[in-house]
Formats: structure tokens, C-alpha cells, sequence
């Protein structure tokens, strides 16, 4: 899922960033294992650090927080999102745009066994998911500004619509991930996102 790693510029990026780079997929790559081993609780940032062969000091330059060591900074999936769906072509329909928005996010994860490793810790772990259902809601209202001018709606009352559209792609994407945990990956993830869609519209 990943291309080559350019700068801002567009430019190749430099040894040192590709060094960083490679440093920081060996620790997410550690982290990831261990959690699927052992349990996210029940792994720690000092037995990650001492596997990935880091210092904790180093491994938290990389990752702010033991739940961004599950698949990157949760904040950085949040603003693709928002600019994802920022570009969507302004005739574009807000279920258009938000779905763009969702797949961009998932294009993120590095492989499909670990995107499927991810949201299997995710979906099983309760704190994890604590966690994702409070970002949720964060990026839930990121979003509303961008889905109430699609609409043209205004704040207030008529923002409940906007709302409702947000929530209900939020949790299309959390029953499509479910699913696609139950059936171990079996079926395309985004297919399962535009079924549940689909019966949620009728």
C-alpha cells in the first residue's frame, strides 16, 4: 500500500529520513506483533523497546503513545480525512465524498494482514476501542463544517442532519471492520463498507 517516501516538495527523501523511516516500521512492525501474541494490555512499552532493539526514550521520539504504536498517529488519520474529503469535486455528493474520505484512511495501513491484525485488536480490546470511540467522536466533529456546506446547511438544528450523515458513515466503517474481522479478511473491506451503506440508505 505504501509509495516511495517523498518530501513535501515531492522531492526522494534524504538517508536520514529514509533511516527514520525504516526505524520506525521495525518498531510499529515489534509493537504489532506483541499485541497480537500477547495482548495490547498486556504488552509493554519497555518489552516493545528492548524487542524492537531501542531505547524507550527513542522508540516515544517516534510514536507519542502506546495506542499510535497500533498503526501511526491516530491525529495524521484524522487530517487525511479532512483533506480528502476537502477535495472531493465540489458536485460530489456527501456519501461520495465521506466514502473518499474513508478509503483514503485505510490506505494508509501498510499491509492488509496488518490493517486485518489492527482491526482484529481493535474490535477485542476494550480500551482500544475506548480510546477509538472518543477520536471518533473528535473527528466526527472535525468534519461537521466540510458535510454542512455540502449540504448547505446551516448550524443549529440543521446541523443534527449533517451529524447524522457523519455518525452513520462512522459506523457503516465500524460494522464493514467487524465483519471483515469475523471473516478473518476474506472479502474486501471497502465492499463491506458500501453494504452497509447501502442498507442503512434503503
Amino acid at each position: 500500500m505504501k509509495q516511495e517516501a517523498k518530501s513535501a516538495r515531492g522531492a526522494p527523501t534524504t538517508l536520514w529520513d529514509r533511516t527514520r523511516q525504516l526505524a520506525s516500521q521495525e518498531i510499529l512492525e515489534t509493537a504489532l506483533r506483541l499485541f497480537t501474541e500477547q495482548g495490547y494490555d498486556e504488552t509493554t512499552i519497555a518489552q516493545i523497546a528492548r524487542e524492537a532493539g531501542v531505547s524507550q526514550r527513542t522508540l516515544f521520539r517516534y510514536f507519542g503513545t502506546k495506542e499510535d504504536l497500533l498503526g501511526g498517529d491516530q491525529d495524521r488519520f484524522g487530517q487525511v480525512l479532512m483533506d480528502t474529503i476537502s477535495k472531493q469535486p465540489a458536485d460530489a455528493g456527501i456519501w461520495e465524498a465521506l466514502r473518499a474520505g474513508v478509503a483514503a484512511v485505510l490506505a494508509l495501513h501498510d499491509s492488509r494482514e496488518h490493517a486485518l491484525e489492527r482491526f482484529r485488536l481493535l474490535h477485542n480490546t476494550a480500551s482500544l476501542r475506548a480510546g477509538w470511540l472518543e477520536k471518533r467522536l473528535r473527528f466526527q466533529e472535525n468534519l461537521l463544517p466540510l458535510i454542512e456546506t455540502r449540504m448547505d446547511a446551516a448550524t443549529g438544528t440543521e446541523g443534527a442532519k449533517a451529524r447524522a450523515v457523519i455518525a452513520t458513515a462512522f459506523a457503516c466503517l465500524d460494522a464493514a471492520s467487524m465483519t471483515w474481522v469475523a471473516n478473518d479478511g476474506k472479502s474486501e473491506i471497502m465492499d463491506l463498507y458500501d453494504e452497509c451503506l447501502a442498507a442503512v440508505r434503503g
